[in-house]
């Protein structure tokens, strides 16, 4: 982890080297990392490539939403800090296909983060992301989507810069903690208190699951040649076996061959 990411174009045998040559070669069908992230994306682009028409890959992260059934894609979440207008278009046409294939989406809502619901709100990189976005044809885009509506369900996919992506996942990370820790503070102490906390045991342990990020393990690496799964650095077994099923479930339901179809298509900006 203190290494610079640009580590593994000196050390070849590096792990997340040789894990990314399995899948290259196709020997493996995916790969995960709780290391470093930097260097799982460096990697990533020097063994396996980025997808033809894909300027930069984008990490994607699944928030809960009202919905329980129904989370919603954000992204980027951390890959690139600064953005232009086309990479934002790149990252809407990728998380489309990742809402259909594997959350089963037939339509999928795609949302521009922005300050306001209004054509009009956000900075310069907003306005323009807008446009490229209210043009787009092979998607359904809904507009603006503010802060308060992203876990709202009324969007499928949230596209962003890498820089505020990963502030609101970081942000998100600590609130589930932060909740239960209110709940617990707010119980009646004393006999009461362990009594109601064992009527609602089941309840705070419900809450927890639904907002814990462990209970997705990891973030997509969209935009390259393979499934990458990039785990948090303080991951724990169930957030490993959680990102696990995340690649598992992503090469189930073809998502690489459903991005080579668009490359053939010509579906996507090059």
């Amino acid at each position: 982890m203190n290494e610079e990411a640009t580590a593994v174009r000196k050390k070849k045998n590096a792990s997340i080297n040789v894990a990314m040559d399995l899948v290259r070669n196709n020997e493996a069908q995916a790969v995960y990392s709780a290391g470093n992230s930097g260097a799982m994306m460096a990697s990533a682009i020097f063994r396996i490539g980025r997808l033809k028409g894909i300027d930069r890959p984008a990490i994607g992260a699944l928030f809960p939403t009202r919905d329980q059934t129904r989370p919603v894609l954000v992204l980027d979440v951390g890959a690139n800090t600064d953005c232009k207008p086309s990479y934002l278009h790149q990252f809407a046409l990728l998380g489309n296909i990742y809402a259909k294939d594997v959350l089963q989406v037939k339509k999928p809502r795609i949302g521009l983060l922005n300050i306001g619901e209004e054509e009009c709100k956000g900075n310069d990189l907003s306005l323009k992301t807008f446009e490229l976005l209210s043009s787009e044809k092979s998607f359904k885009f809904g507009g603006n989507c503010e802060g308060r509506d992203v876990l709202s369900g009324n969007f499928d996919v949230v596209v962003c810069d890498g820089f505020t992506g990963n502030i609101l996942l970081k942000f998100l990370e600590s609130v589930g903690g932060v909740l239960l820790d209110i709940l617990r503070s707010e119980l009646p102490r004393g006999r009461r208190g362990k009594v109601g906390s064992a009527f609602l045991k089941s309840n705070l342990l419900r809450i927890k699951k639904r907002l814990d990020h462990a209970e997705h393990g990891g973030a997509l690496l969209l935009g390259v040649n393979g499934v990458c799964v990039i785990g948090h650095g303080s991951s724990k077994s169930l957030s490993v076996v959680s990102a696990l099923r995340l690649a598992h479930s992503a090469v189930n339901h073809d998502v690489m061959e459903n991005l080579n179809q668009l490359q053939k298509l010509q579906v996507l900006n090059s």
